[in-house]
């Protein structure tokens, strides 16, 4: 027993963790050294003392009110508890918290233990996550701007796309230290990284030796093959700026930047123009046939739904074979506008399928097909800002079915 009792003092006096405790009237009757050396003030000068002395004054009258609530209701609190934690020192500064509290009784009173550790180094690393965030929007934007100009800045973009990729390898290094303790969303960096990595190497490393081969065709009879290689520039372009599409799509989405505009519009023709807009991506042979309703007019964001129906159609495009076929239906059933797109390409495996609405998610079966894994998640998040519902139906080697519906009138 007396062996045990020196292990429990040697472990209270030695946790890196602070360790507070404070009677039924929150009095602190005991605090470990790293507590101590938290709040910048001896054992003795807290012991006895009101918790409140390690709250900032401006928190001090509300967390007695907190305290005698959680008095009146006692339960185990875990770290985090989603809360901003402000602690205060002796020297009148405060600092970040997390806090965990656990209850016990005895000689029937009751005792509150309190572990607290300092966060200020992972405030710090987040706010730093923010502003690197920022500053690859900025460097987003204005590749944006460059493909105004194709034949006369494709080394500009190209020096840009490099610096781009540089900087989010420095961030892969520095967001892994900063989030190993934050299993989902190291997750998502991982699986955006990679992504990104891969699908932004591809188009340039085609952008750069298409620039370079361009060069030693200086004779009138190399037209066709100069042309050939334009031809791969424009579209490794094209790709990439899809790519930054669906970047500055998402970033938009989690700001909550995007806002709902509402008008009166006839969606027979918006989807006829959305398709005719996709022609020109269609492989050999393949056709988009539309049925519609004689229902046309809605009022709803035109925009939005024209970015559903173009994310929606290039994964239709993309996933199915030359000469195949993908039907596009609309109708107005009690005041709600249903839009379906049938394919007849590779599908979804059942698997796969409870994932496809997640960021950076690609099917395994389309692994060697750019893209960025965003399309279904950002589609998935406009028809939520419609109020609207999206569903899925897939088989693999036959083809998806994917339907999503809005209210016609607001």
């Amino acid at each position: 027993m007396r062996n045990n009792l020196v292990h429990l003092t040697s472990l209270f006096e030695n946790a890196t963790e602070g360790i507070v405790v404070t009677n039924s009237l929150g009095v602190i009757i005991l605090i470990n050294p790293s507590a101590c050396q938290m709040f910048g003030y001896s054992a003795e000068e807290l012991e006895g003392q009101k918790i409140e002395i390690l709250i900032p004054p401006s928190a001090k009258k509300i967390h007695v009110k907190h305290r005698e609530n959680f008095y009146q209701h006692p339960e185990n609190r875990k770290m985090g508890h989603n809360r901003d934690l402000l602690a205060g020192k002796k020297d009148g500064s405060s600092f970040p918290v997390e806090v965990s509290l656990s209850t016990y009784i005895q000689n029937e009173e009751r005792y509150v233990i309190a572990f607290v550790i300092d966060i200020t180094r992972r405030k710090e690393i987040e706010q730093n996550m923010v502003v690197q965030q920022h500053q690859l929007e900025k460097i987003t934007d204005q590749m944006r701007l460059l493909n105004a100009d194709l034949e006369m800045k494709v080394e500009q973009r190209t020096n840009i796309l490099r610096e781009a990729l540089q900087k989010l390898e420095e961030s892969q290094n520095e967001l892994s230290l900063a989030l190993d303790k934050e299993r989902q969303l190291n997750e998502i960096k991982g699986r955006f990284v990679s992504m990104a990595s891969h699908e932004f190497r591809t188009p340039l490393s085609t952008v750069l030796s298409s620039a370079s081969l361009i060069d030693k065709y200086t004779l009138t009879d190399d037209q066709d093959k100069r042309a050939r290689h334009i031809e791969k520039i424009k579209n490794s372009v094209r790709h990439l700026n899809n790519l930054l599409e669906d970047f500055l799509s998402l970033g938009k989405l989690d700001e909550g930047k995007i806002g709902i505009h509402l008008f009166e519009f006839d969606l027979d023709d918006l989807i006829r123009d959305t398709i005719e807009e996709m022609n020109p991506t269609l492989k050999d042979g393949q056709q988009i046939i539309f049925k519609n309703s004689r229902q046309n007019l809605i009022t709803s964001d035109k925009n939005l739904i024209r970015n559903i129906l173009f994310n929606l159609l290039s994964n239709a495009i993309k996933f199915s074979d030359p000469f195949g076929k993908i039907f596009v239906t609309a109708s107005i059933k009690k005041n709600i506008t249903y839009i379906s797109i049938q394919d007849e390409g590779m599908g979804i495996s059942e698997e796969d399928k409870k994932h496809l609405f997640s960021s950076f998610f690609r099917g395994r079966n389309v692994i060697n097909i750019q893209g960025t894994g965003l399309g279904l998640h950002i589609v998935k998040r406009y028809v939520d800002l419609l109020k609207g519902t999206i569903s899925l139906e897939s088989k693999l080697g036959k083809g998806t079915h994917i339907t999503f519906s809005i209210p016609a009138k607001e």
